[in-house]
């Protein structure tokens, strides 16, 4: 009897959907159909469920971005091991082509254009073609796109890496776990999520869950039971290890009850706290692990229930897991009383956002939408702070559309009640370092932000020089997502950031955290480092939409890794506090 074999993973049905995205756009398709493959095998990828079993019950289309004929394509895909389409479009170029679009810095669409131009089919014609300077004879390329073509082919094509998750996804499907296996594990067990998800990093690439119960094999058994889960590895009284359909790897650590606070302190990490800690204590003849606290003494292994317990026994104060990275953590904690720790900011010190969008540039909500959802999460102002004129995508607001904007918001304030609106603007900061509107208009606003946008490739000191003269305009209040870093998408710019923190603080300008989970900027680290030389911090959404307002706690997290408080963060007091730190105010 023939062996069934297992269902495609989602990552290989992503993978799928994602190369013939790619081989559409090699096709020279619309770009539409292109997107719309890309961002169905990111659904795919995601999905915390079996998409194979989905798509065998006809449910794949309750996914969003998948239809009838993406449902169509993965039964296929799972009944032949291949897409249809996929075979014909692979039919039409030679396979060195195809191979091409592998190369980092490549991509289908040069790909295309080098095979129509140059009829170059594979890695090696590429090559000599870079050798023999011939790429940057093609309109669109030079002499920097052949030295980086030749540095990939040097590298090789990378195998594709294991994607990390954005905190708010980690949590999502964490928090799914430990709901789960809560309630599989009954009213003794106890599970909790730790390691980079619950040091609120930027990014996870694993999830750690730690469970204390008084049956063990039975709650790492469980593990496979729940929905999310692809497979497990392992199973036993120790824990379990398994990967979800996303892909993502899990590992379930189990203890007594008494272990808790072992348990969670050293899976929480991080490993540089961990090992920093364990070489600090061991002069004193003490041993601390996951299992318990031996001290060499008396040959006694102790046990803590908390983490708090732990810490005492070790001579420190208890350490807020953002704080975990050693950077000073421990050395802080060893002040009498904590004292040197900091009292760390909480999201509900935070009263208003200066940093919002609606439909007026790429926003989904209008003006009223935003300002109703802001009080309803306890805020005292809200800026509305819409693009400017060459902001380069989505609606452009021009002068006089700034000026009516104005005008609407200041109606909408006399409407609302129990929420102050401030007319903004985040405007551009041109590569010259100038603003895209005069200073008689940016002087009619309540709050200006200005952020870089474009030109993201200028030498560090152009780059600086250009953020330097943004930061001293009189008229500008804060300087937005400071870095123009996305997490794991792409890399900061190159700045000098210490002379960018002086000239903040010399001339009072802040600096903002931007909250989007996919910016965080400025990073933990570097808003530490501002703060420290004197810059005000502020934190913003960057909403875009009135569900997005709620981003805030992800700048928090940002602000509490980087040992702010209540005083380091100017939008934790009444606008009326605020204004006193806008530079207008110092006039």
């Amino acid at each position: 009897m023939p062996v069934a074999q297992p269902e495609l993973s989602n990552a290989a049905i992503a993978d799928a959907l994602e190369e013939l995205g790619d081989l559409y756009e090699l096709d020279g398709a619309i770009v539409h159909r292109v997107l719309a493959y890309r961002g169905a095998a990111k659904t795919v990828r995601d999905a915390p469920m079996s998409v194979a079993a989905l798509a065998r019950a006809g449910r794949a289309s309750e996914l969003p971005g998948i239809g009838a004929t993406l449902q169509e394509k993965i039964v296929a895909l799972l009944d032949t091991g291949t897409i249809p389409s996929s075979e014909r479009l692979r039919a039409k170029f030679p396979p060195g082509v195809i191979e091409l679009t592998r190369l980092p810095g490549l991509g289908p669409k040069r790909a295309r254009l080098l095979f129509s131009e140059l009829s170059i089919d594979s890695p090696a014609k590429l090559r000599e073609a870079a050798l023999q300077q011939r790429l940057r004879t093609v309109k669109g390329l030079g002499p920097k796109f052949e030295a980086s073509v030749l540095a990939a082919l040097a590298d090789g094509a990378p195998e594709r890496p294991r994607p990390r998750l954005a905190l708010p996804r980690a949590l999502e499907i964490g928090d799914a776990l430990v709901a789960g296996l809560g309630e599989l594990g009954g009213p003794t067990a106890h599970v909790q999520l730790a390691g980079s998800a619950r040091r609120q990093a930027d990014s996870v690439k694993d999830l750690d869950l730690i469970a204390t119960t008084t049956k063990p094999a039975t709650l790492a058994r469980g593990l496979a039971k729940l929905e999310q889960i692809e497979n497990v590895g392992t199973a036993g009284s120790a824990g379990a290890r398994a990967r979800t359909h996303s892909g993502v790897p899990v590992e379930v650590r189990i203890a007594r009850p008494g272990q808790l606070g072992n348990l969670l302190q050293h899976f929480t990490g991080s490993g540089s706290h961990n090992a920093a800690l364990r070489e600090q204590v061991v002069r004193r003849g003490l041993h601390v692990s996951e299992y318990g606290l031996l001290d060499d003494a008396t040959g006694r292994t102790r046990t803590c229930a908390s983490e708090s317990e732990l810490y005492d026994l070790l001579g420190f104060a208890y350490i807020e897991p953002e704080l975990r990275e050693d950077r000073g953590e421990l050395e802080a904690a060893r002040v009498v009383g904590g004292a040197g720790l900091p009292d760390l900011l909480a999201l509900e010190d935070i009263r208003g956002d200066l940093h919002s969008h609606t439909v007026a540039s790429d926003g989904h909500n209008t003006i009223d939408e935003m300002a109703l959802a802001a009080r309803e999460l306890g805020y005292e102002y809200l800026a509305i702070t819409d693009h400017s004129a060459s902001h380069g995508f989505g609606n452009e607001v021009s002068p006089d559309q700034l000026r009516r904007q104005i005008e609407l918001v200041r109606e909408a304030n006399a409407r609302i009640e129990g929420l102050r609106l401030l007319a903004g603007s985040e405007v551009n900061v041109l590569p010259d370092g100038s603003l895209d509107y005069e200073d008689e208009l940016l002087g009619e606003l309540d709050w200006v932000i200005a952020s870089v946008h474009t030109a993201f490739g200028m030498t560090e000191q152009a780059m600086t020089e250009r953020m330097i003269a943004a930061i001293e305009h009189p008229l500008v209040d804060a300087i937005g997502h400071p870095t123009g870093r996305l997490i794991e998408r792409r890399a900061p710019y190159a700045i000098d950031l210490e002379a960018v923190f002086a000239a903040a603080a010399r001339t009072g300008t802040m600096l903002e955290i931007n909250a989007n989970p996919d910016r965080r900027d400025l990073s933990d680290g570097n808003a530490r480092a501002a703060a420290a030389a004197g810059v005000r911090i502020v934190i913003d959404s960057d909403a875009h939409r009135t569900r997005t307002l709620q981003n805030m706690r992800w700048g928090v997290a940002t602000a509490r890794r980087a040992w702010l408080t209540r005083a380091d963060v100017v939008n934790t007091r009444t606008w009326r506090q605020l204004q006193r730190f806008r530079k207008q105010a110092r006039q």
